[in-house]
C-alpha cells in the first residue's frame, strides 16, 4: 500500500471516529409527564335586608325602636365573622349645618342597645347583651368592637349574628337576624339644645372569610 494510500485511511479512520462520538452525544431515551393544577377561589357575598336607613321622626327623650337586619351569605365560602363599620351626619332637620360639638352631643344620646333572640325556655326574647352610642361606635374600630362582642358570647354563650358566622348557600342557615334597639336616652335633665336634629346613619357590614385551612 502506497503512502497516499495510508494517509487516506488515516484520514478516513479519523473522520468517523469523530461521528461516533458526536453520535453518543445527542442519542438518547426520554419521556415526559404533564400535569395540569386548577385553583380556584371561592366567594363572599354578603347582603342586608333592609337596606334603607331606619327612618324614626319626632324622637324625645326616652323613645326607642326596635329594628332586624337581615344578613345574608349567598356565596360559596362560610363567614367567619361580620364586622360593623359607623358613619353619619348630623344636621338640623332643613338639612342646615350644625357644630361639631352639638354632633357629637345628639350622636351620643342615640344609644343602639345589641339584642339576642335566644329561643330559649325561661329566658326572656330580645335580652339586651350590650349596648353604646352612635358616638361610641363611630369612635370604635370594627375589629375592637366584634373583640368586645366575642367577649360577650363567651361570658352569656348566646347566639349573636355578628360573631357566630354565616354559613355559605342556601337555607336558613345562610341568613342571620342582627338586631338592635335604637334609644334616645334621657339623661333627666333639660336637653332642649338637642332638638331640631337630625342624623343620618350608614352601617356597613364588612363579611371576613374563616380561617385558612389544609386543602
Amino acid at each position: 500500500m502506497g503512502i497516499k494510500q495510508k494517509l487516506g485511511l488515516g484520514v478516513a479512520s479519523a473522520v468517523l471516529g469523530v461521528s461516533l462520538i458526536g453520535g453518543g452525544t445527542y442519542a438518547y431515551f426520554s419521556d415526559t409527564a404533564v400535569q395540569t393544577n386548577t385553583f380556584a377561589s371561592g366567594t363572599l357575598d354578603l347582603s342586608v335586608d333592609p337596606t334603607v336607613n331606619v327612618q324614626v321622626a319626632n324622637l324625645k327623650p326616652g323613645d326607642w325602636t326596635n329594628k332586624t337586619f337581615d344578613l345574608k351569605n349567598d356565596g360559596t365560602l362560610d363567614i367567619k365573622k361580620v364586622l360593623l363599620h359607623t358613619a353619619y351626619t348630623v344636621t338640623k332637620n332643613d338639612n342646615s349645618s350644625v357644630t361639631n360639638a352639638l354632633a357629637n352631643q345628639y350622636a351620643d344620646a342615640l344609644e343602639v342597645e345589641f339584642l339576642v333572640n335566644t329561643g330559649e325556655s325561661g329566658i326572656p326574647n330580645n335580652v339586651v347583651v350590650y349596648k353604646k352610642s352612635l358616638l361610641e361606635l363611630r369612635n370604635m374600630t370594627p375589629d375592637d368592637l366584634a373583640k368586645e362582642l366575642e367577649l360577650v358570647k363567651v361570658r352569656h354563650s348566646w347566639k349573636l349574628a355578628l360573631v357566630d358566622g354565616i354559613e355559605a348557600g342556601e337555607g336558613q342557615n345562610a341568613t342571620d337576624e342582627f338586631k338592635v334597639k335604637f334609644k334616645f336616652k334621657d339623661s333627666g335633665e333639660a336637653q332642649n339644645e338637642l332638638q331640631d336634629l337630625k342624623l343620618n346613619l350608614q352601617w356597613t357590614f364588612e363579611g371576613i372569610q374563616e380561617d385558612g385551612e389544609e386543602r
